[in-house]
Formats: C-alpha cells, structure tokens, sequence
C-alpha cells in the first residue's frame, strides 16, 4: 500500500511543482499550450506504442472499449434530460462537458506508476471508445446547441478525429498487432526512451492549468454537474466493480474510469462554439481536484 500512496504523493509534488511555477511566472499559460502539443503529439503517442507494441486484443479489451462509448452516451442522456430546462447555450455546455474523460493526461501517469504497463494497456482500450465520446459525441452536442442554425458539419469532425495522434496511434498499433505485424525494435527502442517523459510532463501540465478561482454566480451549476457525474460515476463504476466476472485489472479500470476529470477538449470546444470559458475551465479544475481526491481515497480502501 506504501507505494500507492508514494506514487499518489509523488503525482501531488510535480502538480503543485507546476502550479508554482505558474504562480511565480517562470511558467506562463503559453508555456502550458506548447506542453500541451508535445504531450499529445509526442510523448503519449510513444507511450502508446511502447504499451500496445505486443497486445494480445481480447474480448474483455474490446468490451471495454464497448463500455467507453455506451457510457458516454449514457452520460449525454442523462445530461440532455436534466438540463433540458436550460435555455440552449447553457445545456449545450453542460451536455457537452458530461461524457468524456481526461484520461491520456490525468489517468496516464498515475496508472503508468501504479499498474505499470499492463494497467495502461486496460485503459488505453477504454480511451479508443472515450476518444470516439469526446471527438463524435461531445462535439456534435456542443456544436448542435451553439446556435440556432447550425449545421453539423461531419467533414470538420471527421478531420478533428485524424488529427488526434493519440487516437490515430492506438488504431494503427491495434490494426497492427490484428494482423501480426511487429514494429521494429529500433523503434520501440526510441519511444521508450520518450514516453519516460509523458509522467512528469502531464503532472506538470495539470498545475500550470489550475486555478482556484470562480465566481459565485456558478455555484449552483457546478453543484448540480458534479453531483450528476459523479454520483453515477461511482455508482456504476462500484456496481460494475463487484458484479463483473473479469479480472481484477479490468474491474479497476472501469472503477477508476468513470471517475476521472472532464476532457481536455471541452475548453477548445467552448472557444469554437463561444461558450463560457471561465465556467468550462473552472469545473475542469474542480473535477481534477475532486477525482484526484477519489483516487486516492479509493486505492487505499480497495488495494
């Protein structure tokens, strides 16, 4: 248990590492977008390959996958049910910000340092069909309830789906490993030697983004948001955990999962569809607090 809660303290230091930088201007908000692109370009994409490059795909893999996408249509409904009294905007960014999960930049390098590899490789199944929830779902919400006559344009979606290099990678290193197809060692060699970045890069990313500071007015909707995400978030994930007859490591996976932060891409979205930005950012932040929080919590209990 001693290691969980060092990997826990470990993960706690580099953020607050990050988010005094920040305070102290050494890092700016610039410096975060950039760390950002190299996350999410380099270092996960080579993290994914190191862990995907001998996957054997099985059916509980593919059914988490499965889990990720119907969850998040799940969450959509409730979402849309709930505020459907809203008037448009404000549902729109509240259904929007529901289903998808922070996984690749939050969940990766607390799994990596508890779980090691073979956790990510149950989580990086889940993030395929998360990836088709924040890419598919979540943009045709926010772009659907952003204005009275807007089209849905599945070209531009289509083209946000390609341009993801974390969701590209696992496709291709899935089809490969599908088909038989071994990427050399060279290769694996180079990405091994830069996914060791992606921990200490995404923590460090995580405290440049906080901020501490809303404004009253959002109380209420912030409530009611994080009531609904993680009431059902936990009351799923803990069902599923005792009821599933799979492995211990698929169970954790799906526990922790429906607990995580909302996505990252919520806030470009709010740009694009001229949301309120403060709002989304905030209850970004408060979601990282409280699932960090819950993760901690429930790998002292459970482990």
């Amino acid at each position: 248990m001693s290691s969980f809660n060092s990997q826990f303290l470990y993960s706690v230091t580099i953020i607050l590492l990050g988010y005094i930088l920040k305070r102290t201007n050494l890092l700016q908000q610039k410096d975060g977008e950039a760390l950002a692109r190299i996350i999410f370009n380099i270092t996960m994409p080579c993290l994914i390959i190191v862990t995907f490059s001998s996957i054997k795909i099985d059916g509980s893999l593919i059914l988490l996958l499965v889990i990720g996408i119907v969850y998040g249509l799940l969450l959509a409904a409730v979402g849309i049910f709930v505020f459907r009294k809203d008037e448009r905007k404000v549902k729109g960014m509240l259904t929007m910000m529901i289903p998808g999960f922070n996984i690749g930049m939050f969940a990766y390098p607390l799994v990596e340092g508890i779980w090691g590899k073979e956790g990510l490789k149950y989580f990086g199944m889940f993030d395929v069909g998360n990836a088709f929830v924040i890419f598919v779902l979540c943009y045709v919400i926010g772009s659907y309830y952003s204005g009275d006559d807007i089209d849905i344009e599945f070209k531009k979606i289509l083209y946000k789906v390609l341009k993801s290099m974390p969701l590209l990678t696992y496709l291709i290193i899935c089809l490969l490993a599908i088909i038989g197809i071994h990427l050399p060692s060279y290769v694996l060699d180079v990405s091994g030697i830069i996914s060791k970045a992606n921990m200490p890069l995404s923590l460090l990313l995580l405290g440049v983004y906080l901020n501490f500071s809303f404004q009253k007015s959002y109380l209420k909707k912030i409530i009611m948001f994080l009531s609904i995400r993680y009431i059902i978030g936990l009351g799923v994930g803990i069902a599923l955990f005792f009821l599933l007859p799979f492995e211990d490591m698929f169970r954790y996976t799906i526990l922790v999962c429906f607990i995580l932060p909302v996505a990252g891409s919520v806030l470009p979205y709010a740009v694009e569809f001229k949301y309120d930005q403060k709002f989304v950012g905030t209850v970004s932040n408060m979601t990282i607090l409280l699932s960090f929080l819950l993760l901690w919590g429930m790998t002292n209990i459970l482990m």
